[in-house]
């Protein structure tokens, strides 16, 4: 009976052994996709009709791709509302990318990124940046980001300069953590508030 609860107790990644500082290992999560005969767990239009019900802030994530054999680089970025703080020892942030996104491997080549966050009246530039195979810089001013050399959009209202520390699958998503180098803000950061996303429009704080 004790040999069968110790081996139970290891499969579930549970500590066999008394004391401080002795915790056997939880098991590694096998990351899968839904195979093409297997049915979705949740309707896709369904997912998102709830979850849109969530109020996001919006982004727009920026980086200076150095080029390659394919690329000229030059200035790359992309709108992004599932940007959040992740730490504030050692100062981490987090957002996710499609796995699918033409922007993002630009971004990796770069290894460094800017996250522009956007206040209420800047809904045409988050646009801007959420269309694909556009110039998405053009007319948009823009400086280096003091730590990272990554696009400073020159009208927002604040801004956070970052290096990538880790990237992990999420699914059709990748989740990117980034270590934060330099921030900074405006002295009244947005007279009317941030830009809001919420059910496929955007929206500011009333009142």
């Amino acid at each position: 009976m004790a040999a069968t609860a110790v081996r139970y107790l290891r499969s579930v990644g549970a500590a066999t052994t008394a004391g401080p500082g002795r915790v056997d290992p939880l098991p590694r999560p096998d990351l899968r996709a839904v195979a093409d005969d297997e049915r979705l767990p949740v309707d896709p239009g369904e997912f998102r009709h709830v979850l849109g019900h969530f109020a996001s802030g919006v982004t727009v994530v920026t980086a200076h791709d150095p080029g390659g054999p394919d690329s000229p680089g030059g200035p790359a970025g992309f709108a992004c509302q599932s940007f959040a703080s992740l730490s504030l020892d050692p100062p981490l942030v987090t957002f996710m990318v499609a796995r699918t996104s033409t922007t993002w491997p630009r971004i990796a080549r770069a290894g460094a990124f800017c996250v522009n966050i956007l206040g209420a009246d800047q809904g045409p530039l988050c646009r801007g940046f959420a269309v694909s195979g556009a110039d998405k810089f053009a007319g948009v001013a823009h400086s280096p980001a003091p730590a990272t050399g990554s696009p400073l959009l020159e009208t927002v209202p604040a801004w956070v300069d970052c290096r990538i520390q880790a990237v992990h699958t999420g699914g059709d998503h990748l989740i990117v953590v980034g270590r934060v180098e330099a921030l900074g803000a405006t002295a009244d950061g947005n007279a009317e508030g941030p830009l809001l996303f919420h059910r496929g429009k955007f929206g500011h704080f009333a009142g």
